[in-house]
């Protein structure tokens, strides 16, 4: 694989957007196709993973860290020829302590959706712990993906995916069974321990979510009844006793095949958001959802988008009572990724535009965070015969 070369530079422009915001970009140049972005703030810490790859399909994920108003060197974390490389289906990472958690995904067969999430255990100064192991351990030739982690506090890290080993066999109709949802805990020497299954029918390729609360995780994910509704559910371990998955609304939203667009669900002591995206009297969406009582009820949906949503959502946390939507609309001419505030009595800002976006899938799941008073946002754009990453900055005083 070549050495991809990275290349910082600051610049600023001026958004054009009513509130007249100032947005940085910070440019990432690079000598191979880079892509798949995981953009994790957390403890004062800024953190980014990525698939950088080359023309054969060799792969490589990095790792680096935002500190003292710049990006650190990048740290490779694993590479190879055998991966699953696809823009929903992303790697992601979480740092505990100063250990950091980062997964990706191997191929397990020839089929197309026959892969297995491996995981990477190291520290911040790039120390190994333990490299390169496998997340599920069923040993089913199936699709295994869509993984989220958060640290549990500093003691190891909380983990959720889809998981497939049930869909190699068939129920009593000749049907494939349904994708389930699994969670474990990776201790901080790298053992899976707590595994269990969360829900036994969920939507086949959405990407999940997970937070920690000071009563523990909370998974949000896209459910699929018998009936073919994929409405966002979500399940909470109280007293280190999963609950019954349960709906955070009825959208009664009926999609014989998935959307590929997950949820997204973010936490601030008892108060939790969720965002994600769905279909409404026939009009797609992005809703988001309030509960200040730790996930055991919300409220009513709050409808983010004004044009034609096409959903891709982040959220995080301004402070105790506002967060941040992000979110992608097309306002048929043109597709934006957007963003607004909102606040848990319903008060919605007007929208401020990031940029004008491809709708389609090269342009992966746009990623938002908050670190201090910064807002960063990173999504994946095609220049020079390649995908490369975007980075976008803005103060969130002025939000």
């Amino acid at each position: 694989m070549k050495k991809s070369i990275l290349i910082f530079s600051l610049l600023s422009i001026l958004s054009c957007t009513s509130n007249d915001i100032l947005i940085e970009e910070i440019s990432l140049l690079y000598d191979n196709s880079n892509a798949q972005p995981s953009l994790v703030s957390n403890n004062g810490l800024l953190s980014l993973t990525w698939i950088s790859s080359d023309e054969d399909m060799n792969a490589e994920l990095n790792f680096r860290q935002y500190k003292d108003k710049e990006w650190t060197n990048h740290q490779k974390i694993a590479m190879g020829s055998d991966w699953f490389v696809n823009w929903a289906d992303f790697p992601t990472h979480a740092i505990s302590g100063n250990h950091v958690l980062t997964s990706y995904l191997k191929k397990s067969a020839s089929g197309i959706y026959t892969y297995d999430v491996f995981l990477s255990l190291q520290k911040l100064s790039g120390e190994k712990i333990k490299e390169d192991f496998i997340l599920n351990t069923d040993g089913f030739k199936a699709e295994h993906g869509f993984v989220s982690i958060v640290a549990k506090d500093n003691d190891g890290f909380f983990v959720t995916w889809l998981d497939g080993r049930n869909t190699v066999d068939k129920d009593t109709k000749g049907n494939h069974k349904p994708m389930t949802i699994r969670f474990a805990e990776i201790t901080n020497g790298g053992d899976i321990i707590n595994e269990v299954e969360l829900d036994a029918s969920v939507c086949d390729c959405c990407q999940t979510s997970i937070t920690n609360t000071d009563k523990g995780p909370i998974v949000v994910y896209r459910d699929r009844s018998e009936k073919e509704v994929r409405d966002i559910y979500l399940t909470r371990n109280i007293d280190d006793t999963w609950e019954t998955p349960a709906p955070v609304h009825n959208d009664g939203w009926v999609i014989y095949g998935c959307p590929v667009n997950g949820p997204k669900v973010v936490s601030k002591s008892n108060n939790i958001a969720v965002s994600w995206f769905t279909v409404f009297e026939g009009k797609p969406r992005v809703n988001l959802s309030f509960s200040e009582s730790y996930g055991s009820s919300f409220g009513t949906p709050i409808q983010i988008n004004d044009h034609n949503a096409i959903g891709r959502v982040d959220v995080a946390y301004l402070n105790d009572k506002e967060v941040l939507v992000s979110y992608m609309e097309d306002d048929g001419f043109d597709t934006y990724l957007r963003l607004k505030k909102v606040s848990v009595d319903g008060k919605v800002s007007e929208p401020i535009t990031i940029s004008k976006i491809d709708s389609g899938r090269n342009t992966g799941v746009p990623q938002l965070e908050i670190l201090n008073d910064e807002i960063f946002i990173v999504w994946t754009v095609f220049e020079n015969e390649n995908n490369q990453l975007k980075t976008i900055k803005l103060s969130s005083k002025n939000i």
